[in-house]
């Protein structure tokens, strides 16, 4: 039986056609980088799942590309502090009779305090918190003393006339310079301010306000409104603050403390 001759024209043949092999190996495996690559720069997590498990199907179960990032949930939100809600219209109302009546209450004292506010020795102004009518201590005390002078005392209880009818909270602060005091009455500013403050809320209960609207705070030089450097700036830090509260409520939110449940 004649034996087939070998071609060597056959085996170059089958050597040229195995580079399509390898080509198209590259191409597949360079479409599923771009794939790849493009799932990781959508920023929708859902397709990017879908895209790739199904890669992951189609390469025979090898996973492709990178593992999801799973986003973590967004912590619970606090409970918003008061001040931060959204106000109804009864609430926006309720402000807005708050402030109007306040600023009543400051345009009467200003009217009867106009000489002193003149002079520069008071100043009223008003914020959220309420009305502050600030009295250079020079007007109502002698230095060192916490007796209110009897031609000053005249303007208090005009300012006890105007208040006496209303019902809003008065808180009365003393405050003094940084400059020591020790004698035998009074061993710090502490005790000087303190008692300013008690002797203004005393001339207020005989004015008629009633007492259990009032309080007495003593701040000695800790808060002072200038500074301490110049004569100037310590006579404006000895002074008296008359405080007439808003009424509106000022809540607060309770914080829950955190790896700690509520029972």
């Amino acid at each position: 039986m004649p034996r087939k001759q070998y071609r060597e024209d056959d085996e170059d043949g089958d050597k040229h056609d195995r580079w399509l092999v390898s080509y198209a190996d590259f191409i597949t495996l360079l479409f599923a980088f771009f794939v790849v690559m493009y799932a990781l720069s959508s920023v929708n997590e859902g397709k990017y799942r879908t895209l790739s498990n199904a890669l992951t199907h189609a390469f025979g179960g090898v996973q492709v590309g990178p593992p999801p990032v799973d986003v973590p949930q967004a912590a619970p939100e606090l409970p918003r502090p008061l001040s931060m809600r959204p106000r109804s219209t009864a609430q926006t109302e309720s402000m807005r009779r708050e402030k109007e009546k306040l600023t009543g209450v400051a345009r009467d004292i200003l009217g009867v305090l106009a000489p002193l506010v003149d002079q520069g020795k008071v100043r009223v102004t008003q914020t959220a918190r309420g009305v502050t009518v600030e009295i250079n201590a020079s007007v109502l005390f002698a230095p060192g003393d916490a007796r209110v002078a009897e031609y000053s005392a005249e303007a208090l209880r005009a300012v006890a006339a105007v208040l006496k009818d209303d019902d809003h909270a008065i808180q009365v602060e003393g405050h003094t310079d940084n400059l020591p005091i020790r004698n035998a009455v009074y061993p710090s500013n502490w005790e000087l301010s303190s008692v300013r403050a008690s002797s203004v809320v005393r001339l207020f209960v005989d004015g008629g306000v009633a007492d259990v609207r009032l309080s007495a705070i003593g701040r000695g030089s800790a808060r002072p409104a200038a500074s301490n450097d110049t004569p100037e700036g310590r006579m404006r830090n000895r002074r008296v603050t008359i405080m007439v509260l808003s009424n509106l409520p000022d809540a607060g939110t309770e914080l829950p403390v955190p790896g700690r449940e509520r029972k």
